[in-house]
């Protein structure tokens, strides 16, 4: 084999337009339709690998594209015979935002090794190598490349020393490769070099190298770590690069062309290809991360680059896109109360849903999401550094804070997750999307037994010029006269378009307001003469404003995932009423005084927005 030492002469590749770099850029919308067509001339570059699953692309299909993510990966397997194709896997937490028991995860990777998988990245958010360890022996017994990741962070608590530690950990677990995952691109080319060349002599297995380009520094970096002896490097097509994405393939070939460390790959059909993904992504617009250009803040809030996209969409939906920089400062605050985790999948998730919390809440930890107590107690795993008491005491009180692997404490799972799938789980491969998104695994079973899957629309592309409309997501400005009264009004948001009764989040003379309209009859696509009409089926109850201390509201938008009080029940101050899903986290809302539950106006799997009362408590 091959090893990092010896600086090969030809620099591998491993290309991310399939997964990471439109994860990033357009949160994980690309569709498998959009892939397949320009498969065979991938499939003819000589990439060392294709990253094409994992990450956010099993929960995106399922919850927004309505695609089967299995048989995206069986229809890639077919059409790309002669590539290498790779996934990241989260460890002991597989592609969910809990740790799954053994079990699942062997039966995971042996059912993702079948469909087509060759090289499974594994990583632990934690850099917790006991999280690992199974994910490692599952992918070893399919006989596939297993690849330990070193999450890597900026923090008072971590060093090059920690990270060749980490390493040195992972190839005695029998890794074939070692990458450093910078994530947020937190990597300088000083830093890159010290670091690669600590690992390279440290470790015998090849070093890869994956960075994002959001600060502006993937392409020295990328260099700098070739030349201390990384082996492979990921790049993106140049049609989904820059901003919160990766160094541009095609530069980095014509960089080391010529060099000792040449790809030998073809810049032309690069770009014949990255032409194709150019046109594609005129499709998802609607999409768009706001992030495509270079943003050093991200070496300040360390957000990674799919979290990035998915914020912003999460805030807009919400009215919010106001808030993004006291959110953006709000993460490091929670970070480091949690010990200076590394800011990756989940923890992105748990630290920015909770610092958007904070923030939208107006109150620091007046709301906890349930991962964050989870977090605390331990259950994913050890932190990196010292947990602030005060927000442990908090949130968890005096519950015991385990200090063994979490998986230990679970029970096999897999014979339950067959049986809680009823009839809807055809193969194994459902019962694993069951497991992964338990409530949106199951209402994607249910719809496509029902036969109406349907994913979301794409709206069409404004003509050149054409003002945007009132449900785009640009703001709109405009002054209207009413009774000889003159308002300046700006709209800043809406919900979602295929709600009858839709929230607007709008600014009269500056002061924020919200106005919700029924949609009776609405334009969604306009052009060549023809106008597209769609009249909004069903009423949607409206439920009361909120105006009293026993309303109980929400501060960010979700969809409800139990009720877990009746109506007539005695609460307490604190006391658990339901629990919401946002930001892909789940938090149980708290009943903000004590009484008796008058009046419940939610149910499971409803939609709920901020201001609305969803339980009256007196």
């Amino acid at each position: 084999m091959t090893t990092a030492k010896t600086s090969p002469a030809k620099v591998e590749i491993t290309e991310t337009i399939l997964r990471d770099a439109h994860q990033c850029l357009i949160a994980t919308r690309m569709r498998t339709e959009d892939m397949l067509p320009i498969c065979e001339e991938l499939d003819k570059v000589g990439f060392w690998s294709l990253e094409a699953w994992g990450g956010a692309t099993f929960d995106a299909c399922i919850r927004f594209l309505k695609e089967d993510p299995w048989e995206r990966l069986r229809r890639l397997r077919e059409a790309l015979p002669n590539t290498r194709l790779q996934m990241l896997l989260r460890g002991q937490n597989l592609l969910g935002y809990r740790h799954y028991a053994d079990d699942v995860v062997r039966a995971f990777v042996e059912r993702a090794a079948a469909n087509g998988i060759d090289v499974f990245r594994i990583f632990d958010a934690m850099n917790d190598v006991r999280n690992l360890r199974v994910s490692i022996e599952s992918v070893k017994a399919a006989g596939k490349h297993a690849q330990g990741a070193i999450s890597y962070t900026v923090s008072p608590v971590h060093d090059v020393k920690q990270y060749v530690a980490m390493a040195r950990e992972l190839v005695a677990m029998d890794c074939d490769s070692i990458v450093i995952k910078d994530m947020a691109g937190l990597l300088t080319p000083s830093a890159t070099a010290e670091l690669v060349s600590a690992l390279v002599d440290a470790i015998d297995v090849p070093l890869q190298l994956h960075t994002h380009a959001t600060a502006g520094q993937a392409e020295m970096c990328q260099y700098k770590g070739v030349e201390a002896g990384c082996a492979r490097i990921d790049t993106a097509l140049s049609a989904f690069a820059g901003g919160a994405s990766h160094a541009p393939t095609e530069s980095m070939v014509a960089a080391l062309k010529g060099t000792p460390y040449d790809t030998g790959l073809d810049l032309n059909r690069l770009q014949r290809i990255s032409h194709y993904f150019r046109e594609v992504r005129k499709k998802y617009h609607q999409f768009e991360s706001e992030f495509t250009g270079v943003d050093t803040r991200v070496l300040i809030n360390q957000v990674p680059g799919g979290m990035i996209s998915n914020m912003i969409n999460q805030l807009r939906a919400q009215g919010a896109l106001d808030r993004l920089d006291a959110v953006m400062e709000e993460i490091p605050r929670v970070r480091e109360d949690l010990g200076f985790p590394p800011l990756v999948t989940p923890t992105s998730q748990i630290v920015g849903t909770q610092a958007v919390m904070n923030v939208l809440s107006g109150e620091r930890y007046k709301t906890i999401t349930n991962e964050v107590k989870l977090y605390l107690q331990g259950r994913y795993g050890k932190a990196p550094g010292k947990i602030n008491e005060m927000v442990r005491q908090k949130a968890i009180g005096n519950a015991d804070v385990i200090d063994c692997r979490p998986a230990d404490l679970l029970e096999a799972e897999m014979d339950q997750l067959r049986e809680s799938c009823g009839g809807l789980a055809k193969t194994e491969e459902d019962v694993l999307t069951c497991a992964m998104f338990p409530e949106i695994g199951r209402e994607y079973l249910e719809q496509r037994e029902a036969g109406n899957l349907t994913p979301e629309p794409l709206e069409p592309r404004k003509a050149q010029g054409e003002e945007a409309s009132p449900t785009s997501a640009a703001p709109v400005e405009f002054k209207a006269t009413l009774h000889g009264e003159t308002y300046h009004i700006k709209v800043t948001g809406t919900g979602h378009r295929r709600e009858a009764m839709r929230p607007y989040y709008v600014t009269v003379d500056g002061i924020p307001e919200e106005i919700n309209l029924e949609i009776l009859d609405e334009i969604i696509a306009e052009g060549n003469g023809e106008t597209t009409v769609r009249r909004a089926s069903g009423q949607q109850s409206q439920r009361p404003r909120a105006t009293r201390p026993g309303h109980v509201t929400t501060s960010m938008p979700g969809v409800v995932v139990d009720v877990l009080v009746t109506e007539g029940a005695e609460v307490k101050a604190g006391d658990a009423l339901f629990v919401l899903e946002a930001m892909k986290m789940e938090t149980e809302i708290q009943a903000p005084v004590s009484g008796t539950v008058r009046a419940i106006h939610i149910a499971k799997g409803e939609n709920v927005n901020p201001d609305e009362t969803l339980i009256e408590i007196e």
